[in-house]
């Protein structure tokens, strides 16, 4: 009975915020917490905001002997959901599908970490190996890591990818621009982590950095504020100051040889912010969302949806409600969105 009632004052909710405008082809829902899942609401309401995500699964017909437990199918069937007025509860069955893969009810999860199972499982489980490359290439941000040996200063290249550029964060204070910079400087390794030089054949004293390759539609930017301190995880809420408007010119200096240079490089537009509020082992995860359609900022907190302002979202720089993934959109060259 509980759950029914908890149902109907969430559909009536809803409701509510969705006569703000009736015309936008999309609406920023809420979602019921159903236990403790604020961190995949949080991550929902971002893939939502992501209409290119949905514009891939919807190219997919799965086959009617696909298990229920497929994550891109239940991720699908939410991200249609969720524009279904008369729909109560547009993500149960995704978050039941994420429980049948290890991610449990009523745990602390970390919103980077589901993320990147969320995206990886999807990978696996799309039978359709096209779709599951575009999917890839939309989230995927390629880059190099250079070893060089500081003897024979021979440089060995590895490639490698990420789904979210993670991102050390300093006490004090920090700019996105700054903590990218520091991505990509390099830094010498400790005499203890010799590298291996394949010209010098023994271990040698080496410098490493990464350098970009290529970046995707949709950049996710990972500040890394919890980190291990003496066996004891801390939560950093130093200030991160982030813009609206990424410009490209911050990834200049650490761009790879191999980079795409053929073609114009867009600027990226931020269209999400997953915030997490408390310590780090007690928190809570909500969403900043901005309409592709209107340009309005709204604040999601699980059932809870308001019309918000970039003044809220600046608000999310420093404090104990702090922003940890920044999702940006690569900015159509033709136009200012």
């Amino acid at each position: 009975m509980g759950d029914y009632w908890s149902k109907m004052a969430y559909h009536r909710r809803y409701i509510r915020f969705s006569s703000w405008s009736s015309n936008r082809g999309y609406e920023v829902r809420g979602l019921f917490n159903d236990g403790l899942s604020c961190c995949v609401n949080a991550l929902l309401q971002s893939f939502s905001a992501t209409t290119e995500l949905l514009d891939i699964l919807n190219k997919w017909n799965p086959s009617d002997g696909i298990e229920q437990s497929n994550i891109p199918l239940q991720l699908r069937n939410t991200l249609l959901s969720v524009r279904d007025p008369s729909h109560p509860a547009p993500h149960k069955g995704f978050l039941d599908c994420l429980y049948r893969h290890a991610i449990r009810r009523y745990t602390q999860q970390d919103a980077d970490e589901i993320f990147h199972m969320i995206l990886n499982l999807s990978l696996k489980q799309m039978p359709d190996h096209e779709l599951a490359q575009e999917i890839s290439s939309l989230y995927t941000i390629e880059v190099e890591t250079q070893v060089t040996c500081m003897d024979c200063t021979f440089i060995h290249r590895l490639p490698n990818s990420y789904f979210s550029l993670p991102l050390v964060i300093h006490e004090g204070e920090n700019t996105l621009e700054s903590c990218i910079k520091s991505f990509f400087k390099k830094q010498k390794l400790e005499v203890s982590e010799k590298f291996f030089c394949d010209r010098c054949e023994k271990k040698q004293p080496c410098a490493y950095e990464q350098k970009l390759v290529s970046l995707p539609q949709i950049l996710c930017v990972h500040l890394k504020r919890f980190r291990n301190e003496h066996g004891l995880i801390k939560k950093l809420d130093s200030k991160v100051t982030f813009p609206e408007t990424l410009k490209m010119s911050v990834f200049a200096a650490g761009q790879s040889e191999n980079a795409a240079s053929d073609s114009p490089q867009a600027d990226y537009s931020l269209f999400a912010v997953i915030v997490h509020k408390g310590s780090a082992v007690s928190g809570h995860y909500t969403a900043f969302i901005r309409q592709t359609q209107d340009q309005m900022w709204y604040y999601a907190n699980d059932s809870r949806v308001n019309q918000a302002t970039w003044k809220d979202v600046q608000d999310t720089y420093k404090g104990r409600e702090t922003a940890y993934l920044l999702l940006y959109r690569k900015k159509s060259l033709d136009s200012s969105g």
